[in-house]
């Protein structure tokens, strides 16, 4: 993955502010782009295409839309996450730009129409790029894992007939054009050339006559010849103007100068003026001759714009996700399909407290209720665009295991769209909107109603809110709405598939937690919040006197519920503490009682060893013994128990030995477990030094450097005895517990280890240092097999720029280079592509 050309994407400080869209246009939009601007959703398309190495497919991502089909939206997430996956994985990823070549494609299959250098130029790089991007994409790696639905979806737009072979048309572009734009040197042409050289070579002598000789000299206001409509003139002062025979072109403003062709000049200046025709028709003839070819193969170029343009849709919205460090949402399934988001934040704030919504089982409907600022609305906001970010197969801001069912709309009344213009209030403004809603809701609809049934009297809103529930609970929408009327608080309580929340309000501070409480009800606060804004206490007391008793014990039983469920969660919060101390308790205490099971084992080993080599010893005594018994007529009897007295005991020492290696592998099977455990929850990290257990038969060793030469970047050098082995890391498992966590550095710029890297720092190096570190990130890049990196030179004078590219230009193992993109930098990076 080229870390230099991810962009970070970066969120507004805070909530956008919608109240600045035209009304007018907004009321001429359907109800689902109405709810698409409240959510901002187009801001996030935005900063996705912003992700795209093309500004077609940039405008494309613009302008979509989510995929409202729930079969189309889960497929696409699944190409788009298998996508993901192989950019995070591997660092080969081609990031060359994609030019804009849509609007040429009506032009090369036009009979008789001509393309300019530029425009085939265009058409030969995207061909060219289109199928290094495929490649990437085909390419077997030999990893099983990749296997997934998704890229075998993904490799189904990559089939035959999608991807024509383009290749003959790029061709054909590049042996008239190179890849700066300009003509290749065609024996054609430079014959041409060749003439217009040695005409302005004569042309030149003939001019310089006059400049050279006493008596012509006197005569002219300079001594250099000019150009006037492409022909080479002299400037003669005025009252010579009679002494030199020629046509007059101009004459300056102050009529001092006149500027004369001479007559011997004219015919050299014609000359000249014919071949340059001669040189524009054969260039235009051999533009002529190419775009006809092109033509030949203008439908394959149309199908492969096509694909190529949804692959790099596809690929910015992956990018998209990357750079967000998002989760992709698990699909819902079944009738009770659950809602699930876990520490969700709003993507369009940076300081978004993380907030989870739950709705599980048969519950369809969530009223939640509570203090203002309590981040209602927010919470409304954040469901609403993550689902539509769902189903335009884009990562979330949430933690994984989250689930979003795929709606087939999702439908938002939030804030106030009150209209001078059209005489509507608060409340008709929401009226219009929840009308909207209710035709368009289905089953599988996604409804959010903020603060339902407010902007009229409380009685008459609480009513027609209930009466807008039950429409749509009956429609088996599902919903999430928002109010302060107290009488929904037990209609949450009452009906099925209902359930009552409350944003938590701390009573200390009077401050809310952001925090959503299902089962729970909230209160308004409205009391405390005024008292804490600064309203005069004492208009604060008699509101309190104005509160229903009845509604003040309705008030003590939620503030009662509350306390409750914060005792609950802190209580099963100790619990959970607790019962992970004890286990970690009972995990070291296994863990010591098997290190020194194992340090039994290696002793006993030891002793086994010197037994061995006693063993070896006396053999051969006694062979030397046998011998000299032989020699002293011993008979064939005593001979053959001698040699079976030392084979019993070579039989018990194997025994031995054999024992002791099944209570060592038991021993090491059962520490291997405890140390998986360990690694598993995150207390081991592997680090230099570090004594391991590697590879399938466990040899012991000890972990010398991290495996650069791996592209995946988990791999370490271990040491096994004399040898050193590159092992996977889920295949080593530590010999003994990691006191101390390090982490692998990852150089940002080039530095004195020699490692490639992927932005290549020059600014304020001298030219000759400069191309020397150049050289050495080429050479370390090679080695790396990476092949596209950027080198950040500045503009500055240009000296430092042109050296560069100097150098690129020469060097056999640079395939292409080009300036970045203005918003990466401009005419101060560029770009590098390996062979």
């Amino acid at each position: 993955m080229n870390n230099s050309e991810e962009r970070q994407i970066m969120p507004d400080e805070s909530m956008p502010d919608t109240s600045q869209v035209d009304k007018s246009i907004i009321d001429k939009l359907t109800l689902a782009e109405k709810t698409q601007i409240l959510l901002e959703y187009p801001q996030i398309m935005k900063n996705a295409a912003s992700c795209a190495v093309s500004e077609e497919a940039a405008g494309m991502i613009k302008e979509s839309k989510p995929f409202y089909d729930a079969v189309k939206a889960a497929q696409t997430k699944e190409i788009v996450s298998a996508i993901h996956t192989l950019i995070k994985s591997y660092n080969d990823e081609p990031r060359s730009w994609l030019p804009s070549i849509g609007f040429l494609l009506p032009k090369a299959e036009t009979q008789g129409a001509v393309l300019d250098l530029d425009e085939a130029l265009a058409i030969g790089l995207f061909i060219e790029r289109a199928t290094e991007l495929t490649n990437w994409i085909i390419k077997d790696r030999g990893d099983r894992e990749q296997e997934t639905s998704g890229r075998q979806l993904l490799l189904a737009i990559l089939d035959d007939e999608a991807l024509p072979n383009c290749g003959p048309a790029a061709a054909e572009i590049f042996r008239v054009i190179d890849r700066e734009g300009s003509l290749r040197d065609l024996p054609v042409l430079r014959a041409i050339k060749k003439r217009i050289g040695a005409l302005e070579k004569e042309l030149k002598t003939a001019v310089s006559r006059y400049a050279s000789q006493d008596e012509y000299k006197r005569m002219l206001q300079s001594p250099l010849p000019s150009q006037r409509d492409g022909r080479t003139v002299l400037a003669v002062k005025a009252n010579f103007r009679g002494r030199i025979s020629g046509i007059v072109h101009e004459v300056s403003s102050s009529g001092q100068t006149v500027f004369i062709e001479p007559l011997d000049v004219v015919e050299k200046n014609n000359d000249i003026l014919l071949e340059k025709r001669n040189l524009d028709a054969e260039i235009q003839k051999i533009l002529r001759e190419l775009t006809e070819k092109i033509n030949a193969y203008a439908e394959n170029l149309k199908t492969l714009h096509t694909t190529i343009m949804e692959l790099e849709c596809l690929r910015a919205r992956a990018r998209y996700s990357l750079a967000t460090k998002g989760h992709f949402a698990k699909d819902g399934d079944g009738e009770h399909e659950a809602l699930i988001l876990k520490k969700a934040r709003h993507p369009m704030l940076k300081k978004a407290v993380p907030i989870n919504i739950e709705m599980r089982n048969s519950t369809r409907t969530l009223i939640v209720t509570g203090p203002n600022t309590g981040g209602k609305t927010v919470a409304l906001k954040t469901l609403g665009l993550l689902a539509m970010m769902n189903q335009s197969a884009l990562a979330l801001p949430l933690e994984e295991g989250s689930v979003l069912p795929l709606f087939d709309g999702i439908y938002a009344d939030i804030g106030d769209e009150q209209s001078i213009d059209q005489s509507l209030s608060t409340f008709s403004a929401h009226i219009k909107n929840i009308s909207a809603i209710t035709a368009n809701a289905t089953e599988n609809s996604l409804v959010l109603l903020d603060e339902l049934g407010s902007g009229t009297d409380p009685e008459e809103g609480g009513a027609i809110a209930m009466a807008v529930l039950d429409y749509l609970i009956e429609k088996k929408s599902r919903m999430i709405v928002t109010t302060h009327h107290g009488i929904l608080k037990n209609y949450g309580y009452t009906r099925q598939g209902v359930e009552n929340a409350s944003v938590e309000f701390d009573a200390r501070t009077l401050s809310p937690t952001y925090k959503i409480i299902n089962g729970i009800p909230g209160e308004s606060r409205a009391l405390d919040i005024a008292a804490a804004n600064g309203l005069d206490s004492v208009i604060v007391g008699n509101a309190r006197k104005y509160i229903d008793e009845k509604k003040s014990d309705i008030s003590e039983l939620i503030s009662g519920l509350e306390q409750k469920q914060r005792e609950r969660a802190g209580i099963e919060h100790k619990s959970t503490m607790e019962q992970n101390r004890l286990k970690e308790e009972k995990r070291k205490a296994d863990l010591k009682e098997l290190q020194l099971k194992q340090k039994e084992t290696e002793l006993k080993r030891e002793s086994i060893g010197k037994l061995q080599v006693f063993l070896r010893e006396s053999r051969k005594t006694l062979e030397n013994l046998v011998r000299e018994l032989k020699e002293g007529e011993v008979d064939r009897e005593k001979t053959l128990k001698v040699k079976e007295f030392l084979n019993d005991l070579a039989r018990n020492v194997d025994i031995e030995s054999a024992a002791l290696d099944e209570e060592e592998r038991l021993v090491r099977e059962q520490f291997l477990n405890e140390q998986k455990s360990a690694s598993t929850s995150g207390d081991v990290a592997f680090a230099p030094g570090m004594e391991v257990f590697a590879g399938p038969s466990k040899q012991r060793g000890v972990i010398v450097r991290a495996d650069k030469k791996n592209a995946a970047g988990n791999s370490w050098i271990v040491k096994t005895g004399s040898l050193k082995i590159s092992f996977p890391e889920k295949d080593l498992v530590p010999a003994a517990p990691v006191k101390a966590k390090t982490s692998p550095s990852w150089a940002a710029e080039y530095g004195s280890s020699g490692e490639a890297v992927f932005e290549l720092k020059l600014l304020g190096m001298r030219l000759d240092e400069a191309t020397e570190a150049l050289r050495r990130q080429i050479e370390a890049a090679i080695l790396s097999n990476l092949k596209n990196f950027s080198v950040i030179h500045g503009m500055g004078s240009g000296v430092l720029q042109k050296g560069i590219h100097d150098y690129l230009k020469n060097d056999p193992a640079v395939a292409d280079y080009y300036f970045a993109r203005p918003e990466l930098g401009g005419f101060g990076r560029t770009e590098v592509v390996l062979r």
